[in-house]
C-alpha cells in the first residue's frame, strides 16, 4: 500500500537538517566504516544464529547464543527475562549512572528482532553459504533482523558512539504462529519498562525498501467436532466428524468477504480419524483470519461459529430422526482461540515516520509504506510510535525450506537503521 502523506515542509526540512547533521559526525562515519568493512563478521554473525534451532517455545538456545554476542559488545544489564526474551542496554549520553535508581522515568527507545522461525527444530540443516547468499529455513525471517540488530551495537562500539538517551536492545521470543506476539506482550505488560518506550523500531527480514506501518490484524481458532465414532459397516449412519467439519469449512469459504478492508483466512492444519475403516470420534482444524479492520475479524469470527454449529446442529436433528444411534450421544463442537493480533495504524504524521523519511531521504533510498502483521503490532495497538523495517540486501522462499538471504547492500540498511536510533534518540532527551 503506497501512502499518499505529503510532509509539511517546515517539518521535513527540520528533519532532513537534524539527519544532515547526525550523519556528518566523525562517529557516526566511523560506524558506517565498520558496517561496510565488517561483512564478514556480519556474515559469521548470520551463519551462527541460524544454525540454532527455535521453532515457537523453543528458543532458549538462540536466546543465549545472542545474549553471549550481547556481553561480547559490551552492552549492559544483559539478561533472559522471565519470558525468554533476550535484552542488553545502551546507556544514553545523558544517563546518570548515580541516578540508576529512577531510570524508570528516563524514555528510551525500543530496537528488537524475534527469535522464532515457523519451523520445527528437525527442520534446520547446515546453513550452506555461497559467497553472499545464505541458504538455510529462517535465513531472511528473521536470522537477518537479529544479524542487523548485532551489528547495529557491533557497529556504534567500534566506532565509540553513544546515542542521546537509552536504547534496548530486544531479542525476543513467540512472533511467529501460535507464539502470538508473546515476546513483545511481555515487554510491554512490564510496568516498569513500558513507560519508558517511546520509539519501537522492529527488524524482521529482508531489504530497505519498506516502512511497515499498519499492523494486519488477526485472530486464530482451533474448531473440533467429536462424535461417538464406530465401525464404519455395523454403525454406519452415525455421524461422521470429518464430513460435518468439511461441511463447516465449506460453509465458511462461501462467506462474502469485503473487498476493503482487505480481509483473509486460510485453513492451515486439519486432522482427525484413525483407520479408514472406523468412523472417526473428532475431527480438527486451525484458521487464520486477517484484516486491517478490528470490527470485520469480529463480525467473521460470528460467521465461523455460526457455520459449525449449523453442521453439529443439523446432525443431530438427522440423528434424532432415525438416522443412526441415538443412543450414542450427540455430536458436539468447540471453538478455541488460538491467537490474536491487534490491528493498529500509525498516524501519518508521527515523528518516527517524519524521521524515517527524513533519513530515507537522505540515503536516496525510495521507499513505501505498507501493512503486515509484525511485533510492531503491540505497541501500536497500544498508541506508542512503531515501525517494522526489513535488515537490507534481499531474500526469497521466506517460510519455505529453501528461504535465502543475500547480503549484498547490508550496510545501506545499517546506515538507515543507525540515524534513525540516534534522530529518536535525540528527541526523548
Amino acid at each position: 500500500m503506497l501512502s499518499s502523506y505529503v510532509m509539511p515542509k517546515t517539518v521535513a526540512i527540520s528533519a532532513f537538517q537534524t539527519i544532515s547533521q547526525l550523519a556528518g559526525q566523525p562517529a557516526v562515519h566511523r560506524a558506517f566504516q565498520w558496517f561496510h568493512l565488517q561483512e564478514t563478521q556480519l556474515r559469521e554473525w548470520h551463519r551462527q544464529v541460524a544454525a540454532i534451532a527455535a521453532p515457537p517455545f523453543g528458543e532458549t538456545a538462540r536466546a543465549n547464543w545472542v545474549a553471549e554476542q550481547f556481553a561480547a559488545l559490551a552492552l549492559e544489564d544483559i539478561k533472559i527475562d522471565d519470558c525468554g526474551n533476550a535484552l542488553g542496554w545502551l546507556r544514553g549520553t545523558k544517563s546518570d549512572p548515580a541516578q540508576k535508581e529512577r531510570e524508570e522515568f528516563r524514555p528510551c527507545t525500543l530496537l528488537s528482532a524475534h527469535l522464532d522461525t515457523v519451523f520445527p527444530a528437525d527442520a534446520i540443516g547446515e546453513p550452506q553459504q555461497d559467497g553472499s547468499r545464505l541458504t538455510v529455513p529462517g535465513a531472511s525471517d528473521n536470522c537477518a533482523g537479529i544479524t542487523a540488530l548485532l551489528g547495529i551495537a557491533a557497529g556504534m562500539r567500534a566506532a565509540g558512539l553513544r546515542p542521546a538517551s537509552d536504547v534496548l536492545f530486544a531479542c525476543n521470543v513467540g512472533e511467529e504462529g501460535e507464539g502470538n506476539l508473546r515476546g513483545m506482550r511481555y515487554l510491554f505488560g512490564d510496568p516498569h519498562l513500558a513507560p519508558r518506550i517511546r520509539f519501537a523500531v522492529v527488524l524482521d527480514g529482508a531489504g530497505t525498501d519498506t516502512i511497515v506501518t499498519q499492523g494486519l490484524g488477526s485472530k486464530r481458532f482451533h474448531i473440533a467436532i467429536t462424535g461417538p465414532g464406530g465401525h464404519s459397516w455395523s454403525d454406519g449412519g452415525t455421524p461422521n466428524p470429518i464430513l460435518l467439519l468439511a461441511n463447516a469449512l465449506t460453509e465458511i469459504g462461501n462467506i462474502e468477504l469485503p473487498i476493503s478492508p482487505r480481509t483473509t483466512w486460510n485453513i492451515g492444519h486439519i486432522q482427525g480419524g484413525t483407520s479408514i475403516n472406523a468412523i472417526p470420534q473428532q475431527a480438527e482444524a486451525r484458521i487464520d483470519t486477517r484484516s486491517t479492520d478490528a470490527a470485520v475479524l469480529l463480525q467473521f469470527e460470528d460467521e465461523i461459529y455460526k457455520a459449525v454449529q449449523a453442521a453439529v446442529e443439523t446432525a443431530n436433528r438427522a440423528m434424532k430422526a432415525g438416522g443412526g444411534n441415538p443412543s450414542a450421544g450427540p455430536i458436539q463442537f468447540a471453538i478455541e482461540p488460538i491467537g490474536e493480533r491487534p490491528a493498529a495504524k500509525l498516524s501519518d504524521d508521527a515523528l518516527i515516520l517524519t524521521t524515517l523519511r527524513a533519513v530515507d531521504r537522505h540515503l536516496q533510498i525510495q521507499s513505501h509504506t505498507s501493512v503486515a502483521s509484525t511485533d510492531a503490532n503491540i505497541p501500536l495497538s497500544l498508541g506508542v510510535e512503531a515501525v517494522s523495517l526489513g535488515s537490507g540486501g534481499s531474500g526469497g522462499g521466506v517460510h519455505t525450506l529453501q528461504e535465502w538471504f543475500d547480503a549484498t547492500g547490508r550496510d545501506l540498511a545499517l546506515r538507515r537503521i543507525l540515524l534513525l536510533l540516534l534522530a529518536l534518540a535525540q528527541t526523548e532527551v
